[in-house]
């Protein structure tokens, strides 16, 4: 390294002091927007180091930045989706305990309507198997609970207790195969029996080919079968097969639609008359019109015309000579008709008499009816006394004399 130094010595000492003189001549000269050279040369020398290192320093700060964040965000997503499973669960639950009391309060409120004795249970489990169409209800032999006694809700019948226990009952639905009812049609009054198929829907058995039966048409207890008492509602037709000799009738039991939670066990039935269908056409009530206010008479539209159609004819003749200020009966020889070609405009009300208080036929009526104003004005006694020519009425005055004094 010495050697190198002392080699180029010369040199290095020439370039120290160009760079020494180059400085100076930098510090002392400005450009024409007076700014020191030295300032533009250092400037021009550093930017371009000072951006690498401001991107380096950027990107990195940000990387740190961005993970931290990310991570933030992650739990914030963690902590959220977890308050909306809580959310969802207790606004199910919330929903579950609103259609539990909607159901007690239907079961009371039919427990009241209802004459038959009855008794609210809880069903608590279900038959073992996947098909089974059997439920427990926590009410047994205990509380009054027999075999044979049947099960309804609110919307429909439910099935029957086929076994009592202490504390418990098993109850079969209308849905299993060994179950059967009677039932009759709301609007024929069709009778059949009800039978479970082991699916949602059961089947009518024993309904005659001519008897008529329709889709929509809701199914009552019949009470034949000895168990469930008459008037209680079974369920709606949905299919109808014409086969021979019987038809084939399927029906969506209305008691499982809402699902099985509460139900009620029938102590003592009491036989009901099923509802009539109500009429199609049922007539509409039209209250009176309102009273006008006060100071204002009301108006009653007049009613029609009645009569035949000649009548309505003369009717209209009258209209039109009223239109023409032409009196019928009362008009000189050679005068000119009324024209009865012309059209009258809607509701002209007429200004004669109406047809209907007019004892007059022919032309004579019609001279009768279109009397002078002063016969409309004055009525004829009751006992008129006819003048003699011979001997004047008492008052009156020959024509071409004085009146007396």
């Amino acid at each position: 390294m010495e050697t190198l130094l002392n080699r180029y010595r010369n040199i290095t000492v020439l370039l120290l002091v160009i760079f020494a003189q180059l400085v100076l001549i930098a510090v002392q000269v400005r450009n024409d927007q007076d700014v020191r050279m030295v300032r533009i040369w250092s400037v021009t020398a550093i930017t371009p180091l000072a951006n690498v290192l401001e991107t380096v320093r950027g990107g990195t700060t940000g990387f740190f930045r961005n993970y931290i964040l990310m991570h933030d965000a992650r739990e914030d997503n963690r902590r959220l989706q977890g308050e909306l499973d809580r959310l969802k669960m207790e606004n199910q639950f919330l929903k579950g305990e609103i259609s539990t009391a909607d159901r007690a309060k239907a079961l009371v409120a039919f427990q009241q309507r209802t004459q038959s004795r009855t008794l609210a249970a809880r069903v608590i489990a279900s038959g073992a198997g996947a098909n089974s169409k059997v439920v427990f209800v926590d009410r047994g032999s205990g509380s009054g609970v027999e075999k044979g006694m049947p099960v309804v809700t609110p919307d429909g019948i439910v099935g029957k207790v086929i076994a009592a226990y202490p504390t418990a009952s098993e109850v079969m639905l209308v849905t299993d195969p060994e179950f059967a009812a009677g039932v009759v049609s709301q609007k024929n009054h069709v009778a059949g029996t009800l039978k479970g198929q082991g699916q949602s829907t059961c089947r009518v058995d024993y309904v005659a080919s001519e008897e008529k039966i329709e889709v929509g048409e809701l199914l009552f207890t019949s009470g034949d079968d000895r168990i469930f008492p008459k008037g209680f509602p079974v369920g709606v037709v949905r299919v109808v097969r014409p086969t021979s000799p019987y038809q084939e009738v399927l029906v969506e039991p209305s008691g499982l639609e809402r699902g099985l939670e509460a139900v009620l066990i029938v102590l003592e039935g009491v036989h009901q008359a099923i509802p009539e269908v109500p009429p199609a056409n049922a007539p509409v009530y039209l209250g009176t019109p309102p009273p006008a206010p006060p100071g204002e008479q009301q108006t009653v539209p007049p009613a029609g015309p009645v009569g035949t159609d000649a009548d309505k004819l003369l009717q209209k003749y009258r209209q039109i000579g009223a239109a023409q200020n032409h009196t019928f009966g009362q008009g000189a020889p050679g005068s000119k008709p009324p024209d009865f070609n012309i059209k009258m405009p809607p509701g002209e009300p007429a200004k004669s008499q109406s047809l209907a208080t007019e004892p007059a036929s022919g032309r004579g009526g019609e001279r009768a009816n279109s009397s002078s104003p002063a016969t409309e004005k004055k009525t004829a006694p009751s006992n008129p006394v006819a003048p003699s020519p011979a001997r004047p009425l008492a008052g009156s005055v020959p024509p071409g004399q004085p009146p007396p004094q």
